[in-house]
């Protein structure tokens, strides 16, 4: 299954492609920067690889996931180890960029 790069508000049809791998949900890779994320897969590294070729810097990647039935952003990922940027947890630890990522996923995925 394809990983999709969500640049406006995802279809019912992606949403149910990015859940077909984990079913209950999405692995996401957030750019902050540019207001866009990559869903689907099994690993947050492919999504991040899907943002990276398109042109995102990786200091403006974040990983998270989505499970649309109780409407919960994660915002736990490997992606998110930076030691280069003094990020030391696989957890998103800057409430700014916490906000930032749950708001990109809120407009792109939810209630689709």
């Amino acid at each position: 299954m394809p990983i999709h790069l969500i640049r406006a508000r995802a279809t019912t049809k992606q949403v149910a492609e990015m859940l077909e791998v984990l079913e209950e949900y999405i692995k996401l890779a957030v750019d902050i920067d540019r207001h866009i994320l990559a869903g689907g897969g099994a690993l947050h590294a492919d999504c991040e690889a899907v943002l990276l070729e398109g042109g995102s810097q990786q200091e403006s990647v974040w990983g998270a996931d989505w499970v649309p039935t109780t409407r919960r952003v994660h915002f736990e990922a490997l992606i998110n180890l930076r030691p280069r940027q003094g990020h030391l947890s696989m957890t998103i630890q800057d409430s700014g960029i916490r906000d930032r990522v749950e708001r990109i996923v809120r407009d792109l995925l939810e209630d689709a």
